[in-house]
């Protein structure tokens, strides 16, 4: 590999092509790559960067839709720092290296009789990616993968190794939970964990008008509860997940793969490509689609219930609103879709979440659903995102700091009442801006 040197077993190379991220909407053009076997290593190439003016971004699998990744100076790849450092089973923690994927950690906890207690529905990301973002599940008492957080490990810009938890450097750890890549640079988390548990998920059709006069009753009644809205339709397909005494009964192989192979992903990917090429026929498609998922219960352990393949590219953007505030917008977004032009092949997702007492976290200090839209990669998604992001903000809602947006300081200082507490910490820790890209000069200014 051309302009590669190696510094105990991690690299260092020119880079010599650019980064994209899993979406495609996202490039950018870093001087140089740094793939550190070591949190050592990685203090480094964080000191190096310094000493030759350069800015630092760490990037895992590039599944944000922001450009929060971003960087024109050195690009951290944290590919070499992966595994498991330690399982405490007295303490019921795990420690693990930042650049380890969510779907090994889940699959080793496993071997081990272990489980995190909620998970998002994706499991490509690696554990500082999609903590740092505040990548999160559905749940009416456990919250998002950073609130399982126990302690962390980051590499700061002057190039010291910080450790923070409740009780050692409790402010930073407060922040750094979900850090957006604006405090250091994470080099490895310690979890809370438990005994592995089984999970059975109930899925049914549901109309429109009834799971959202019912949803506050299914949130109470379940403790994890979420469900799809079909534009163009008024159909939705609710998913219920509750703990189980068992016995595990997956689904059957053949079933199995129909639902969520050969229906969520290889068909879907069908409708959507027939619908980017033929926008008029989208509404006839979602009718079909919204009634291919028949109803269905299963028993597994908490990854396998938790997570599903995603293997249609999309955009998303995401937003957190008062709990209180959901049904209402989304009805709102169900009328302006019937009202408008537009043609949405993607169902609208809607999630919950406790309130949690992480700086930036989007459900920071309030009882918090999530509603997220998406489109189809390389179809137009501006008046859509557009228009939702309107409704939403409308009810003071918070967007993903890795989903599509267009908000900035001026309005994260008035959704978020302790910003100017993580913006002033940034000050601390970073006051050169070392870990600065446009993306956290937008959202967190300069």
């Amino acid at each position: 590999m051309s302009g590669t040197t190696t510094a105990g077993s991690g690299s260092t190379r020119t880079a010599d092509s650019p980064w994209r991220n899993w979406a495609g909407n996202v490039t950018s053009r870093p001087v140089r790559e740094v793939s550190p076997a070591s949190a050592e290593e990685l203090a480094e190439a964080v000191r190096r960067a310094a000493e030759d003016g350069l800015r630092v971004k760490t990037v895992g699998t590039g599944h944000s839709f922001t450009s929060i990744a971003a960087t024109d100076g050195v690009l951290i790849r944290p590919g070499l720092l992966t595994g498991i450092r330690r399982i405490d089973r007295e303490s019921m923690t795990v420690t693990v290296e930042s650049g380890t994927p969510l779907k090994r950690l889940n699959v080793a906890l496993a071997r081990e009789g272990l489980s995190l207690t909620n998970m998002g529905d994706i499991m490509e990301q690696t554990v500082a990616g999609a903590t740092s973002t505040g990548t999160h599940g559905t749940g009416r008492d456990s919250a998002s993968i950073a609130a399982q957080i126990r302690e962390l490990e980051l590499v700061t810009a002057d190039g010291q190794l910080l450790t923070c938890s409740e009780k050692e450097n409790p402010e930073v750890f407060s922040a750094a939970r979900i850090g957006l890549g604006a405090l250091g640079v994470v080099t490895a988390i310690t979890f809370a964990i438990e005994p592995v548990f089984l999970l059975t998920a109930r899925e049914e059709p549901m109309t429109f008008d009834r799971v959202t006069s019912e949803f506050d009753a299914l949130h109470a009644e379940n403790e994890h509860f979420e469900f799809y809205w079909f534009p163009h339709t008024d159909n939705c397909n609710t998913k219920r997940n509750n703990r189980s005494a068992g016995p595990a009964a997956p689904p059957g192989r053949v079933s199995g793969w129909v639902e969520d192979e050969l229906l969520s992903n290889g068909l879907f990917q069908v409708a959507c490509s027939l619908g980017k090429a033929v926008p008029p026929v989208i509404p006839s498609i979602a009718r079909l689609s919204s009634r291919a998922l028949s109803a269905r219960t299963y028993t597994d352990i908490p990854y396998k219930v938790f997570t599903s393949p995603r293997r249609v590219r999309f955009l998303e953007m995401e937003y957190a609103l008062p709990r209180e505030a959901a049904v209402a917008a989304l009805r709102e977004l169900k009328a302006m879709v019937e009202r408008s032009p537009l043609k949405v092949s993607f169902p609208v997702e809607v999630r919950t979440a406790p309130a949690d007492d992480i700086t930036l976290s989007t459900a920071s200090g309030r009882e918090t659903a999530y509603i997220a839209v998406h489109l189809y990669r390389g179809t137009p998604h501006r008046a859509y995102f557009t228009a939702v992001e309107r409704i939403m903000t409308a009810h003071g809602g918070r967007p993903h700091w890795g989903k599509v947006h267009t908000r900035d300081a001026a309005y994260f200082s008035e959704v978020y009442p302790r910003f100017a507490e993580f913006t002033a910490l940034r000050d601390r820790l970073d006051p050169d801006r070392l870990f600065a890209n446009d993306y956290l000069r937008r959202v967190l200014g300069d």
